[in-house]
Parts: C-alpha cells; sequence; structure tokens
C-alpha cells in the first residue's frame, strides 16, 4: 500500500434521521465509487453499506454512522482511499492525482514549476503550473502542448509558457 490518498467523495450533509449523508462524487461514476466499501475519513474507516445515486446527488449509509447526529458530525469530511486500490489505466489514460506536484519544464530544458492542479472547463483537461515564485499559469493537456511526462516530471512545449 503507497502512502497517497485519493479523495472520491466528500460529505455535504445528513440525509434523514437513520444515519444517511448526502454525498460529493469525485470519482469518474457513481459505479466507480460504489466499487470500494470502505474509506479512510479522518482517521476513521468508514464502511458503506449501502449507497443510491438520487436526482438531487448520492445518498449513503455506512455501517459506523448509526444516527443523524454522526452524520451530520460528518459534514465536509472527505472520503478518502489509497491511490494503490484505484483500477489500473488504460494507455493514454492519467488519475489526476498522479500529475499533481509534477516538476515540470519547457521542452527546451528550462524548470518551470510544478503541477499545482488539473482543471477541466468543459473542453478537456488543463493543467495549472506553479512557479516557484508563486505566479500560476494554464496549459492545455493535449499532445502539441505537453509532448511527454511520466512520474517524475512533465514537459511543456515552450510555445505553451507565458
Amino acid at each position: 500500500m503507497s502512502e497517497r490518498r485519493v479523495t472520491l467523495a466528500a460529505v455535504t450533509g445528513a440525509h434523514g434521521v437513520t444515519g444517511e449523508v448526502r454525498l460529493k462524487l469525485f470519482s469518474e461514476s457513481f459505479e466507480s465509487f460504489r466499487a470500494f466499501k470502505s474509506f479512510e475519513a479522518n482517521g476513521r474507516t468508514l464502511t458503506l453499506k449501502a449507497a443510491k445515486a438520487t436526482p438531487k446527488g448520492v445518498i449513503a449509509r455506512f455501517a459506523e454512522v448509526p444516527d443523524r447526529n454522526a452524520a451530520e458530525a460528518l459534514r465536509g469530511t472527505q472520503l478518502t482511499v489509497d491511490r494503490d486500490a484505484l483500477p489500473p489505466l488504460g494507455e493514454g489514460e492519467y488519475y489526476h492525482c498522479d500529475l499533481i506536484g509534477l516538476a515540470v519544464e519547457s521542452d527546451a530544458g528550462t524548470p518551470l514549476g510544478k503541477v499545482a492542479a488539473v482543471e477541466n472547463f468543459g473542453a478537456g483537461d488543463v493543467i495549472e503550473i506553479e512557479r516557484p515564485d508563486g505566479k500560476r499559469f494554464m496549459v492545455p493537456l493535449r499532445p502539441e502542448a505537453v509532448p511527454q511526462w511520466d512520474d517524475q516530471r512533465m514537459v511543456v512545449s515552450a510555445v505553451f509558457v507565458d
């Protein structure tokens, strides 16, 4: 097991009086979230008993949450899993968590900073790079802008560097 944790959901509040919670999912789909049976939540393990997708979001029940008070106490709690527990990736696929923190350099070899975030505004992923001075800039995650990366560094084409 790695020590890297990946957030798959966050508790947004209680639902009803029997300990169910409302969740905001960060996983690819409801099914990919439901594939996990336990989550780490602020240093404790929560065991998923049931989950259902509704028009207003996901409602979940955890074995360790017996009532509304316990459910309300979880508001804002992130539900994480170990990075190594995620399914293997296909060719050309990546997890955002694997990109965040990567050192970034231009294709000329100039250090640019680190990947600070991966965003998607509807037209594909965009990486946000933070320079050593704290200033940030964004680059589309397309082959012409990011010709290569591995688990150590990302290379950005100099024409995309501001």
